[in-house]
């Protein structure tokens, strides 16, 4: 569209026949354009830098050699009078679309380069006309300023000098700029990357708050959760059993429901543990509605798996059946590991005992065992039949505590 306002402009300042002479170099120009679209990759392009440096010799070659089919004859050096070198700033803005800030400033070195050899090249090998020239003097003789402009031989040094830096100037401030808006857009991609990494996390209400969040979110601290284990019973010989493709089908189809179940009651999917989930609410932020969210989300999870068990039977796949463990208490949270390799987790005796009562719920025959601490601050959550079972021993922990089955 540029190269075509050209060609519009150009046959209105020269209205004659020997302006199709410009035009054909215009075809030129677009096919060094689709050639650097076609052949240009992203990052260091030799070819793109090779097609744009093809773009500033030929346009250099057609402002500094007359045209041949104009009428009539004049000093070569008269070309600069038509003021042309503005066609320079359309190639610049263009190259400003490939987004590197190298380009441009390479660009504006080149364009002085070939400029300044040209300029050298009519004022070495250009034609002149002496008589005219000394008629030029003689009527300017009281004005050596207006002379030295008005001299047709002259190719005015000054002005020449004035676009090669004016020019250089630009294409060094636009480079400057394109360096600063690609560091600008490294760093929102960036951004864009650590919100889908929060995603996977924790809840798309939650995502927005801790990208903003002024304080370090994964300083270790202590503070009461509730905490969520969910496991696939007999997964073992279920993967023993089935293809790999069929397991990894399984296990997709399964997460999906847990996550949807953790994220719709403002969980957080703390991490997968091969067939399990653990889940934690009230990390990062406390909320008087933990407890109740995740016992919503424990009844979530086995209605979710039991709906998904009728689509599993339509497409021939095994049953599944889950178990859910949910507990109350203290806990340990912030980021672990080493400078490397850090992950924000939850840790301490509450997680232990969740976990432990997620297995205990093969030796009561339920799906759901939560401990009454978790029951007593959330029985909003609680829906289906729970019943109380009291004074549950479990492994590896002394003291039995009371718990809720279903």
């Amino acid at each position: 569209m540029a190269l075509a306002a050209s060609g519009v402009l150009i046959a209105f300042q020269n209205p004659s026949w020997s302006v199709l002479y410009f035009h054909g170099f215009l075809l030129v120009f677009i096919a060094l354009g689709w050639a650097q679209l076609r052949y240009a990759t992203v990052g260091h392009s030799r070819i793109e830098l090779t097609l744009i440096m093809a773009d500033l010799v030929l346009l250099a070659a057609i402002l500094t050699v007359p045209n041949p089919f104009a009428p009539g004859a004049f000093p070569t050096a008269m070309i600069y009078r038509f003021e042309t070198f503005p066609y320079f700033f359309i190639i610049l803005a263009l190259a400003t679309l490939a987004y590197s800030w190298r380009t441009l400033l390479t660009m504006g070195v080149a364009t002085a380069l070939i400029w300044f050899l040209s300029v050298v090249g009519v004022a070495v090998f250009g034609t002149t006309d002496p008589e005219l020239g000394s008629r030029v003097a003689a009527a300017f003789a009281a004005m050596p300023g207006v002379r030295d402009l008005v001299d047709p031989n002259s190719v005015i040094w000054s002005l020449r000098a004035q676009e090669i830096v004016i020019f250089f100037l630009v294409s060094a401030i636009l480079a400057l700029r394109g360096q600063r808006s690609n560091a600008l857009l490294i760093r929102q991609a960036s951004i864009a990357a650590e919100r889908a990494n929060l995603s996977r996390y924790f809840p798309p209400s939650l995502v927005e708050e801790l990208a903003s969040a002024s304080g370090d979110v994964g300083s270790v601290r202590s503070q009461e959760v509730a905490v969520l284990f969910a496991d696939i019973v007999g997964f073992t010989q279920l993967a023993e059993r089935e293809k790999p493709e069929t397991v990894i089908q399984i296990l997709r189809s399964c997460h999906a429901v847990i996550e949807e179940a953790i994220f719709s009651n403002g969980g957080t999917l703390d991490k997968y543990l091969g067939d399990g989930v653990m889940a934690t609410f009230g990390t990062p932020r406390v909320s008087p509605a933990d407890c109740a969210n995740a016992l919503a989300a424990a009844r979530d999870i086995v209605d979710g798996i039991a709906s998904g068990n009728a689509l599993l039977a339509t497409s021939g796949l095994p049953q599944l059946r889950i178990s859910v463990g949910v507990h109350f208490g203290p806990a340990i949270i912030g980021n672990i590991g080493s400078e490397r390799r850090l992950e924000f987790a939850t840790l301490g005796d509450t997680v232990n005992v969740a976990s432990r009562l997620e297995a205990a719920t093969r030796n009561l025959g339920c799906q759901i065992v939560a401990s009454d601490a978790v029951v007593s601050r959330g029985e909003g959550g609680m829906r289906g039949d729970f019943r109380r079972v009291p004074a549950l021993s479990l492994r590896g922990r002394e003291a039995p505590i009371d718990v809720w089955v279903a």
